[in-house]
């Protein structure tokens, strides 16, 4: 028998929203339980809010900062390590999922700690769906490519001394030819299946953050105060003018 899954209410100054928890992303449902009991929350802003894309919150330096100061950075000083579920999962509007450094120094995708954001997104057309696609498929072969060239960086390397540009133009074309061959028997990896297609287009959400970011959590009540949140007028740091602050999080 399946557990039920945990729900929880954030109560903001501009209303309350209520989230349950995935079971299948285990390691960041207990984390943002145990913050929400050990009231990490509380007094929280939301930070960082762009509309038709995001609100974000969760830095522990954000409680009553001043307007000038820099937010984004704060953090509880560990990594929930990354748990995507996707097809299953997506970024689709009211999803609730976790923040994280950059890959140039977090390669493994881990999760912020604390910092969390809620998709507003917007929806897509077919068209711009496909263009997505292409996207992602340009970005398989470039990984491919990249990888194929690391593994055959010593062959690359000597014939770069030797200066056998003919030998090396092969092995160019053998690579390219064998990128193409591999992204083909991949190319579902690049496909976005159609239940998502169709809810990126009537419901909308933020497609091109699929598989960058755990998913672990959705809006059940309360998508309106999100609506209002991300009308909410920011400023150039993306930063609400007037604050939007977490009052409490409470576990169901």
């Amino acid at each position: 028998m399946e557990t039920a899954e945990t729900k929880v209410v954030m109560d903001t100054t501009f209303g309350q929203i209520t989230l349950k928890l995935y079971n299948d992303t285990p390691q960041h449902r207990d984390n943002f339980i145990k913050l929400a009991r050990e009231g990490q929350y509380n007094g929280l802003l939301f930070h960082r809010v762009i509309k038709e894309f995001m609100i974000q919150g969760g830095d522990v330096t954000s409680k009553d900062a001043p307007m000038n100061k820099q937010l984004g950075a704060g953090d509880l000083g560990y990594t929930v390590p990354a748990e995507f579920m996707y097809p299953k999962y997506f970024h689709k509007k009211g999803a609730l999922c976790a923040a994280r450094t950059g890959d140039e120094v977090n390669p493994e995708k881990a999760s912020s700690a604390s910092q969390f954001y809620i998709v507003t997104g917007k929806k897509y057309t077919d068209a711009e769906l496909d263009q997505m696609e292409k996207q992602l498929e340009s970005r398989l072969k470039q990984s491919i490519f990249a990888r194929l060239q690391t593994e055959n960086k010593p062959k690359i390397m000597e014939l770069y001394r030797s200066g056998n540009k003919e030998e090396l133009a092969i092995l160019r074309d053998t690579l390219i030819g064998k990128t193409e061959l591999e992204a083909e028997k991949r190319k579902d990896e690049t496909k976005m299946p159609a239940e998502l297609r169709e809810a990126y287009k009537t419901i909308g959400g933020v497609p091109f953050l699929d598989n960058q970011y755990t998913v672990y959590g959705e809006v059940v009540e309360g998508l309106d105060i999100v609506d209002a949140i991300q009308d909410t007028k920011t400023n150039k740091q993306d930063r609400p003018t007037e604050n939007i602050i977490i009052n409490s999080v409470e576990v169901l």
